[in-house]
Order: structure tokens, then sequence, then C-alpha cells
């Protein structure tokens, strides 16, 4: 995550809010381990991977709603005969993915004004 530090500094300097996706559990086969995260800015930017590529458009989507309620999410993606055409992970492996809003550093508020 720290390679992208600086992206998310640039999007909150700018007034957006940020979400931060999280993968917190890997069954089987999966293309990323526990602790990948991604980023995601309130005006559409992403920073980072979860997946590899495979669910990144639905988490996105998720981190932009999470963003909207202020509530946090538990993802799971995986692959099962009834979701077969539903987003999932090719690999055969599940994940889930905890997206929650990024809050602002202490004082960082205050130091704004």
């Amino acid at each position: 995550m720290n390679e992208w530090l600086p992206e998310i500094d640039q999007w909150r300097a700018r007034g957006d809010q940020v979400a931060l996706a999280t993968v917190v559990k890997v069954e089987g086969s999966a293309p990323r381990p526990v602790g990948a995260r991604m980023a995601v800015s309130s005006s559409g930017e992403l920073a980072g991977s979860v997946s590899g590529g495979c669910v990144e458009t639905d988490v996105f989507t998720a981190a932009q709603e999470v963003l909207a309620s202020n509530e946090p999410k538990l993802l799971r993606y995986g692959i099962t005969d009834e979701m077969a055409w539903d987003v999932g992970l090719a690999c055969g492996g599940t994940i889930e993915v905890f997206v929650e809003p990024l809050s602002e550093p202490p004082g960082e508020k205050d130091r704004a004004r």
C-alpha cells in the first residue's frame, strides 16, 4: 500500500473521499493473498489490486456505494454452480474483501482550515 500513498494523498488534497478494499480471507487458489489492498477515490480512480482483475470492477462499484453510505461491506467472491455467470474467481478459490471508507487522520480537518 505504501507505493500508492502519494495517490491517496493527492485524491484527499483535492477533496475526494477514499475507500479501502482489503482481502481478509482466502480459501483455495486465489490471485492475491490476504492483506492485498485496493484504494478507490470518489471521483473514480483506483490504485492497487485485490484480485488481479477478475473482481476489481465489482469491488470498485461496492467501494462507491460504501463512500455514498459511509457503511463498510464484506464481499465474498468464488465460483459455485449457482453463480457460474456472476462475478467470481476463475482460479476456483474464494476470497472475502472488506471495503471501508478511509477516515481522515486525527487533526487533518483542523489542519485544512
